[in-house]
């Protein structure tokens, strides 16, 4: 083939590409590719909104979770001993009939008294109420309270020769230490 021949068809090709149907293709191929992301950016709002409004949901959720477990909270510390009341009101009203009763001698009001506090007793036993009587036992700075020290021979030093009062321990937690009189050595 000739140079001729050659620029003959080169020119038939570029007659054959009309500038016009190029642009308009482009222009197609530009308003396919705008609408796929027109489509592509709703999918993604639309699911930008869904997620927030789960997040919203959940954010009431645990502010409504928040209050009810502040409420029950309070309710916990106002009525938490209700059921330790209710089982003391049955000592009062033995202790209020042992009052009431008129020309009751010293061995009715002492039995009234040993009742009561067997009432007491198994109340503390229920509810885990441990009472610390460290009488002729050794001194236990964690539990006993020493109030004095009594030199003496007759027990070994740091027992307890004496309680003044009786500590109690809940769940196995101080709440009063045993105030007691400790041994010391002889001089």
């Amino acid at each position: 083939m000739s140079s001729n021949d050659e620029n003959q068809n080169q020119g038939a090709d570029a007659e054959e590409r009309d500038p016009d149907a190029e642009m308009l293709a482009e222009e197609a191929a530009l308003i396919e590719a705008e609408e796929e992301l027109v489509e592509r950016i709703n999918v993604a709002e639309k699911k930008a909104e869904e997620n927030w409004e789960s997040l919203m949901r959940s954010k009431a959720e645990m502010e409504n979770l928040r209050r009810r477990t502040q409420k029950d909270l309070e309710n916990a510390h106002k009525y938490g001993i209700e059921k330790f009341v209710s089982e003391l009101l049955p000592v009062m009203d033995s202790m209020e009939l042992g009052l009431a009763v008129e020309n009751a001698d010293a061995e009715n009001l002492r039995e009234g008294m040993a009742l009561t506090l067997n009432m007491a007793k198994q109340i503390f036993e229920k509810f885990n109420i441990e009472i610390i009587d460290p009488m002729n036992q050794t001194f236990d700075p964690e539990f006993h309270q020493a109030m004095t020290a009594q030199p003496t021979d007759e027990v070994e030093p740091d027992t307890v020769i004496a309680v003044m009062q009786k500590g109690y321990t809940l769940n196995n937690r101080l709440v009063r230490p045993a105030m007691v009189m400790v041994s010391k050595a002889a001089e």
